[in-house]
């Protein structure tokens, strides 16, 4: 919810501190792009210490930072110092989704963990849809955009005191040789659930060959591409091209349905009806997922998504159409995310889970940053459907390498 809530936040923004520093358009969608980029140092970072230090102890930390910069960035008095924030911000919200994939679903058994992976994605458009919603709310009734960042920090500090109380993947522990910390997690979740007690193994990984010279970050990188290159090269394309179709929208809707004729209000709060619409689409990829399948529910719905945002594109001469095809868009790709979240989660194993998820975050954060400058520059040289065109073709490039080399993992156990 944070992190789509934060995502959100910045199409918010865009035009707010556009007008407040007399910006170009460039020069603003350089917020996003310290943003994502932020997440995106976040997600290696996160995921290293997720694998190598332990899932908790990320988890934890994630949001604590993200709520300190966030304060900061409501206090900023010039672009510059606001775009540090921003990027500073993302890095602590960077890490919580590979984090917390990889926790989540190493506490999930293999007959469940599509479906609950895929319903997690259910926060997604409850804050990005809040993002819009408050973010009119607070630029109508104050005429700052600085408490729409300020609104967001104590519900943060609040799940950083929850988040201390989470036990530790056994998966991880078990993974590290520390067999004792893992059963008693195990046995105390089978005591609290009331669950009858049975006999289980608890199995080691074999240890890695590691440098103390290399940087772990280093380390967890290397080790992707040795021991699980076709999946890493996949999974990179995947998060890099379905991904930068949703930033694009999140980023750039509000400004051009402003463009087309819509008030500053009417066009936010456009934007949130397209979140609240990816409810639907979230409910039917956890229907879906574990029958269908990761690979076949993707390889439909993500071109699908781009392709509805090229209509949306095509019938802005009509803003109303154009909004009605937006809401299908955020129906579609809230199927084509989920899905994409809980195959990644599944396709490495523990040692590599959490880095190989915020690896591949990481492209998807990098290319999303840099979308926006590009597509600042490409919007009026080349229009804006040619544009949406582009970012089809690319997703159904990475689509069909997936069906051609990737696995499937439905109803597979995690190693």
């Amino acid at each position: 919810m944070f992190d789509a809530w934060d995502v959100t936040l910045n199409g918010a923004l865009i035009p707010a501190v556009m007008n407040e520093w007399g910006l170009d358009r460039p020069t603003a969608a350089l917020l996003s792009t310290a943003n994502l980029i932020g997440m995106a140092v976040g997600a290696v970072v996160w995921g290293t210490v997720a694998d190598r230090m332990g899932r908790k102890r990320a988890f934890t930390w994630t949001l604590l930072v993200f709520a300190v910069f966030t304060a900061l960035g409501a206090l900023a008095p010039n672009f510059a110092l606001f775009a540090l924030f921003r990027f500073l911000a993302g890095v602590g919200l960077g890490g919580c989704i590979p984090v917390d994939y990889a926790l989540v679903g190493e506490f999930t058994p293999r007959t469940a963990r599509g479906k609950i992976l895929t319903a997690m994605d259910g926060w997604w458009p409850v804050g990005a849809a809040l993002s819009f919603f408050v973010s009119a709310w607070l630029l109508a009734a104050t005429g700052s955009w600085r408490w729409s960042l300020a609104i967001m920090i104590l519900p943060a500090l609040l799940i950083f005191w929850v988040r201390r109380h989470v036990p530790e993947s056994p998966l991880f522990l078990a993974a590290r040789g520390r067999e004792a910390e893992a059963r008693a997690v195990v046995d105390e979740l089978v005591r609290r659930t009331g669950a009858t007690p049975v006999e289980y193994d608890v199995v080691a990984a074999p240890p890695a060959a590691t440098s103390s010279r290399v940087p772990a970050w280093l380390a967890q990188l290397a080790r992707l591409w040795r021991e699980a290159p076709a999946v890493t090269a996949i999974t990179w394309a995947l998060f890099l091209t379905v991904l930068l179709v949703y930033y694009l929208a999140l980023t750039w809707m509000p400004t051009i349905l402003k463009e087309a004729g819509l008030a500053q209000t009417a066009a936010l709060i456009s934007g949130a009806g397209m979140a609240l619409a990816g409810l639907i689409g979230v409910v039917v990829a956890a229907l879906l997922v574990e029958v269908a399948g990761r690979k076949l529910l993707l390889s439909i719905s993500a071109p699908l998504a781009a392709l509805t945002l090229v209509l949306v594109a095509a019938t802005l001469d009509d803003p109303k159409v154009a909004v009605i095809w937006l809401l299908v868009f955020g129906a579609i790709i809230q199927v084509a995310i989920p899905v994409l979240y809980a195959y990644a989660s599944e396709l490495y194993p523990t040692e590599l889970r959490a880095s190989g998820f915020g690896w591949a975050s990481t492209m998807s954060r990098v290319g999303a940053g840099v979308g926006p400058l590009v597509f600042a520059w490409a919007w009026p040289v080349f229009g804006l459907t040619a544009c949406f065109v582009a970012a089809l073709v690319l997703v159904a490039l990475a689509i069909a390498a997936m069906l051609l080399k990737a696995p499937e993992t439905k109803g597979t156990d995690l190693a």
